[in-house]
Formats: structure tokens, C-alpha cells, sequence
């Protein structure tokens, strides 16, 4: 697969601002150029509760629009500091249902001088769905995109839209206010607006992808209860009858338990409670086979938008990868030939762990300039803990120990023992005998393109075998290590040789 690739006549490293005006807060992310992924190089937010009291009002929270106002002056300004390339400043629920949304409109062009565009529930829905697509382009279920005024879904058929979709009032903020936080009421009000929709069945067994930052929330208690070894919130996924359960037990933790969880916003524990609650109320509707758990949404699908379609639809963990080697690798190339070259080693991968070992082999030379001491552990580390796209946990483990044992790391690494966790053992050996494959691989190749398509590996019953050209000089000198050994027992072979022809 190609490496990211800029939009027609857009230079790649220019920079891309994209404003949400949501019911609760605002925030402005300004993206490292038009890649496949998203990089965000800055990111702000303000709390100005625009829907505060809109329910009641019909109007806007007047000290949140004034606040609003001030703050995208502010967020205007510093992305022309910066010089991007596109600033797109968009508007959800609340300024959409306010009787007062047009003035605001108003009041935000006339101080900034950038047009603002209000999202209809549809294009909301919409975009949200796109954000999970710009992270798994094969998304294949129910998208939910909680905010403070609405709640939208939308259904996905393997990465396209399948025709379904609602928006419904039942943001945590209006949805607050509407029950004045009193259960049953609350849960009235999400069963009428969901007994209209007549979809439910087709979510029946397909993952349900929660967005927005209340859920985010809700998933960083998910972490903190089950002891989860990765605390990366995307792609965190739970099966149906866990998440029911979790959601039952943080239900009932106080206020206080809540606040004292690391990394949990106490802006958002108020909203928790409203927040589980219809996390729960569309588990019971979709029966959705299992929970995954999105940080990206809106921003991400209107960046995503923008792309060409050829550039949508790259691998965004393959592009993340072909990034980091030709800007970190040495020869880059190489990648593609070690994926070729050890392939005898998997010849009944599936298409999926086909793909993670090409990822492994893009990464392989990425962390030669760390110093000799640690690079096993920060390579492990840095691939373990990097935000990429379109990798859930297992892979991510298993991509991160594949990379330790390219560099020969130390098996007591506590880090490791946790990625093992998250893998059989199955799983484990495998990431293991690619890492060992991409040690050898560089071993004998210096990392140098070219060389490797010269010699043949190759199984000759219980001998791991390496056939190198005799008259070549790279091969003149004895190569054989008895660490290369481990890779063929870890293979199923009992030793390794090389073989001059």
C-alpha cells in the first residue's frame, strides 16, 4: 500500500484548522499537514456551555455566547499565525435549534471574518461516522456520537454508509436538564425518541462505535475498573455483557470515587451518570456484538472529507508506518523486501495479520539512531503508546513485541509482560518469530535494499535455512550467530545454518 499522499495541488505539510462549536464546549485543532493521518499539532478547547438552559429558553446560554465569541476570535487568530491552509469553522446542536443561532452566526463572522457552517443532525451524523472511517476504513456497524445537545447514529456496512442514520435531542446537557437528572424521567424521554427508530435489528451482532468526549470519559473509568495494561483510549473495545456490567458498577461508584480516577476530567463527572445511561439504553436496542470506543469523530471526518478518495481509502496504520520510515528509517525500501523475504515463515497468515507484519517490516529500522542501551524498550514503548490509526489492542501489543524482539529486548520488560497479556500464546509467538525474522533480515543485510533478493529462506525439515550467492562478498566472511538460532526454534525448526551456493 502507498504512503500518505496530499490532496491534488495541496503541499502536504501545509496546515489544516478545523473549529467545533458544540453544545458545551468549543475547540479548535489545527492538523500537521494533508496526510492519510490526522496529526494534530494543536489542540484547544474551551468550556462555554452555548446549550446551557436551551431546553427551556429555546434560546442560547447569553453568558456562553459571549464567552464563544471572544474564545473564536482567539482561535481564529492564532490558526492565521499559523498560516493554514484551511480553516473550517462548523456548528452543531445547539446553535442549529436555537432561536438565536443566526445572530450568533452573525455576531462569530462579523468578529472573525470566516464563515461558519451550521451542520444539519444529518451532517453531523454523517461526519462522525466519517471520523470513525478516517481511524477503520472497514468500519461495519453502528456509529453513536454523543454531545452536550444531541445524540446521533448512523449505520455503517463495511466502511460505507448503509442508508440509516438519526439525530435525536438527547445531548448530555439537554438530556440533563430536560430530566432534572432524574432517572426515570430520563429514561422516558430516550425511549421515545428511540421507538421511532426502525433499524435497531440491522445493528443486532455488529460492533457499536462510541464517539464524543462524555463516552470518552466513560471509557477511561472502563480502563481504570478492569485494570486494562494499555491505557490508550481508541480502539478499547468491550463485548456486550462487559460493557453492560461496567456500566452498572461505575453507575454506582459516588461523585467522589469518580473524581479521584486519573486522567478523568472532573468537568465531566456531573455528566457521567447521563452519559452511562445512554450508553446502556442503545446497548439494550443495538445488541451490538461488541463495544469499541472512538476518539475520532467530527473534526476527524470533515479532514477526512477533504481527501481524495484514492487517499481515503489507504491503510491508515500502512501509511502511519511508511511515514515513520522515510522520515526515521534509513533506507525505507527495505521494508518492502523484508516482507517478501520472510514470508515462507507465514504462509497461512490471514489478510489481517498479513497486514500487521508488513507494519512490522515498514517499522523495522525505524529506531536504529536510539542509543544501543535502550532502543529495544523505547522502540517497544514508542510503538506500544503511539496514537496510531486503525489498530486495536491486540495488534498493537502484538506490533509492539514483534519490534522488541527485532532488537533483542528484555524479556522481564514490565511493559512487555503487559502487551503479553493481551495476547495467546499463539499470538505471542508469532509477533516473536517476526521481530526474530527482521533481526536476521537486518543482520545479514546491513539494512542495505538489494541484498536480501540475492539469498533464499527457506525450511529443509528441522533446519531453518539461509542460501546465500557464494561469490558474493557480502557473504564471504562466516555470518552465522547462534542467536539466530531462536528464530528457527521459535519458527518450529531446530537450528538454523547458512548455506553458500
Amino acid at each position: 500500500m502507498a504512503a500518505s499522499i496530499s490532496p491534488a495541488g495541496i503541499a502536504a505539510n501545509k496546515h489544516v484548522a478545523i473549529i467545533d462549536i458544540g453544545s458545551n464546549s468549543i475547540r479548535l485543532v489545527v492538523y500537521d499537514g494533508w496526510t492519510r493521518t490526522p496529526v494534530a499539532l494543536f489542540n484547544e478547547k474551551a468550556i462555554c456551555a452555548l446549550g446551557q438552559g436551551l431546553g427551556q429558553s429555546g434560546r442560547l446560554n447569553p453568558e456562553g455566547a459571549r464567552d464563544a465569541v471572544d474564545m473564536l476570535g482567539r482561535f481564529v487568530r492564532l490558526a492565521r499565525a499559523m498560516a493554514v491552509d484551511a480553516l473550517d469553522i462548523l456548528a452543531t446542536a445547539a446553535v442549529r435549534d436555537a432561536l438565536d443561532g443566526p445572530d450568533f452566526v452573525a455576531a462569530v463572522e462579523s468578529r472573525c471574518g470566516v464563515p461558519v457552517t451550521v451542520l444539519t443532525g444529518e451532517e453531523e451524523a454523517r461526519l462522525a461516522a466519517m471520523g470513525v472511517l478516517c481511524g477503520t476504513p472497514q468500519a461495519d456497524g453502528t456509529v453513536a456520537d454523543l454531545g452536550g445537545g444531541s445524540l446521533e447514529l448512523v449505520a455503517l456496512d463495511h466502511g460505507r454508509f448503509a442508508g440509516s442514520h438519526a439525530t435525536m435531542p438527547l445531548g448530555v446537557l439537554r438530556l440533563s436538564e430536560a430530566s432534572g437528572n432524574v432517572r426515570a424521567r430520563a429514561e422516558d424521554l430516550i425511549e421515545g425518541h428511540f421507538k421511532t427508530i426502525d433499524w435497531w435489528g440491522w445493528a443486532k451482532d455488529r460492533p457499536l462505535y462510541a464517539v464524543g468526549g462524555a463516552w470518552r470519559a466513560f471509557a477511561r473509568l472502563c480502563l481504570a475498573q478492569t485494570g486494562h495494561p494499555l491505557h490508550v483510549l481508541d480502539n478499547f473495545s468491550l463485548d456486550r455483557h462487559e460493557s453492560l456490567r461496567l456500566i452498572e458498577l461505575i453507575s454506582n461508584q459516588s461523585r467522589k470515587s469518580l473524581e479521584k480516577i486519573a486522567g478523568l476530567s472532573k468537568k465531566r463527572v456531573p455528566h457521567l451518570p447521563v452519559a452511562a445511561l445512554l450508553l446502556e439504553k442503545v446497548i439494550e436496542h443495538a445488541r451490538p456484538s461488541r463495544l469499541i470506543f472512538s476518539v475520532y469523530g467530527m473534526r476527524e471526518g470533515q479532514f477526512y472529507k477533504r481527501l481524495p478518495p484514492d487517499v481515503q481509502w489507504q491503510d491508515p496504520l500502512i501509511a502511519s508506518c511508511s511515514d515513520m520510515a522515510q522520515t526515521a528509517g534509513r533506507f525505507p525500501e527495505h521494508g518492502e523486501e523484508m516482507l517478501e523475504w520472510m514470508g515462507v515463515l507465514f504462509r497461512n497468515e490471514t489478510e489481517s495479520q498479513g497486514r500487521l507484519r508488513y507494519a512490522a517490516c515498514l517499522l523495522g529500522d525505524v529506531f536504529w539512531n536510539e542509543h544501543p542501551d535502550y532502543r529495544a524498550e523505547q522502540a517497544f514503548l514508542r510503538v506500544f503508546r503511539l496514537p496510531f490509526m486503525g489498530l486495536g489492542h491486540q495488534d498493537r501489543a502484538a506490533l509492539a513485541l514483534a519490534i522488541h524482539a527485532r532488537y533483542e529486548g528484555d524479556h522481564d520488560l514490565p511493559q512487555a509482560a503487559d502487551a503479553r497479556s493481551l495476547l495467546s500464546d499463539e499470538e505471542q509467538r508469532r509477533a516473536r518469530v517476526i521481530g526474530l525474522a527482521l533481526r536476521l533480515g537486518h543482520s545479514i543485510s546491513g539494512g542495505v535494499p538489494g541484498i536480501l533478493r540475492t539469498t533464499r529462506l527457506f525450511g529443509d525439515r528441522e533446519i531453518l535455512m539461509l542460501e546465500v550467492p557464494a561469490g558474493d562478498p557480502a557473504f564471504v566472511p562466516d555470518l552465522s550467530d547462534r542467536r539466530y538460532d531462536r528464530l528457527a526454534r521459535a519458527a518450529g525448526f531446530e537450528r538454523f545454518e547458512i548455506r553458500k551456493v
